[in-house]
């Protein structure tokens, strides 16, 4: 019987080896701890309720004159932007030479079920506009809002005029709440009953929201695990699996009110698409944008569909306005390989420009 060739002989050695590491890696695994996450130095400078606004600290000498405040989606950490050091949106920002601001959320207690829409776009953004403001002596900040973030904000800056952001920087964000077809389908009128829900429960919990987005690729969990199985033997893989699946897990609950409000405003009603959207008694009219504006999209976004977000460069009065699609998905758009490569240099590019 003749020998093997070398090349058959070598991939059978690895695999050989990589089972060996696989057990050995996977006992690691289930006994390790949770990996450590958002490790960019900050400081908190304000705190109220559910709104967290973090300064990070400089990494370089000379900055922009324009500083950047990062709105996160309420339904997640703020961490996915600063996931390790290699790996941070927040981290390269600071690196470019951007003063990097972020209005994070923390878990709203019982006593925030009465939160509203009007509570995050007409108070909290404008509150930590005022104090990053403060804080730089600048009047020019630029917003950056990601997915529900980026409503907010777009929210946000219709509704404030000259008082609002100098830029405004939008990853994922939905204006036709339609063509959020899945989601739709879950919270159609005819079988949701979100009052019963809200009136129930108060806060929504956490793992309702989480549950919500795990159906959208019910067997995406599975197909996760098993490529992890398949490359345990990998420290760098596994090591970025880790962090983003603590982050997928780590859902927080949202204000009843708010939830109802997103419901049958914007899910049912699609009034920022159509218009008929009043926030604070004041119509939103994506017409009145009036500051640049990029938003960037993903082209297989399984949760924010393109055909969801194209209306807002479409809709906004923005002479300068732009908008890019890129390879990725909902979160490897913002965050991990596919982000360094892609998304951060191009907003850099753009901001940079916008920011002296």
């Amino acid at each position: 019987m003749s020998a093997a060739p070398d090349d058959v002989v070598e991939r059978l050695r690895l695999e050989v080896d990589r089972a060996i590491q696989r057990g050995f890696k996977g006992v690691n695994y289930l006994t390790s701890g949770a990996p450590d996450v958002g490790q960019s130095r900050k400081d908190v400078l304000a705190t109220r309720g559910t709104m967290r606004l973090y300064h990070y600290h400089p990494l370089v000498d000379e900055v922009y004159r324009v500083p950047v405040l990062i709105v996160m989606a309420t339904t997640n950490r703020g961490y996915i932007l600063d996931l390790a050091p290699g790996n941070s949106f927040v981290e390269f920002l600071l690196k470019a030479g951007y003063d990097v601001f972020m209005l994070d959320w923390a878990a709203p207690v019982p006593a925030e079920k009465n939160l509203r829409i009007e509570d995050y776009v007409l108070d909290f953004i404008p509150e930590c506009m005022r104090r990053v403001r403060k804080e730089t002596g600048e009047k020019d900040v630029s917003v950056v809002g990601y997915c529900f973030g980026g409503v907010l904000s777009v929210l946000y800056t219709a509704l404030s005029g000259k008082s609002g952001p100098a830029n405004l920087v939008c990853f994922t964000t939905p204006v036709d709440f339609k063509q959020l077809k899945l989601f739709q389908n879950w919270s159609s009128e005819r079988y949701f009953d979100v009052d019963r829900l809200v009136d129930t429960y108060g806060n929504v919990p956490p793992e309702m929201i989480y549950a919500s987005f795990e159906m959208l690729r019910p067997a995406s969990r599975a197909a996760a695990q098993v490529n992890l199985w398949d490359n345990i033997w990998n420290d760098e893989f596994v090591r970025a699996y880790r962090q983003l699946d603590r982050w997928g897990n780590d859902t927080l609950p949202l204000a009843g009110e708010y939830f109802r409000q997103t419901t049958k405003e914007l899910m049912w009603g699609n009034k920022l698409f159509t218009g008929e959207l009043t926030i604070g008694g004041k119509r939103v009219d994506l017409g009145a944008i009036r500051q640049p504006i990029l938003h960037a999209v993903a082209e297989h976004d399984h949760i924010i569909p393109y055909d969801a977000a194209k209306p807002l460069i479409e809709r906004v009065g923005s002479k300068d306005k732009a908008e890019i699609m890129l390879k990725g998905g909902h979160v490897s758009l913002v965050a991990g390989a596919n982000a360094i490569r892609r998304l951060w240099p191009k907003l850099d590019a753009w901001l940079g420009e916008r920011s002296t």
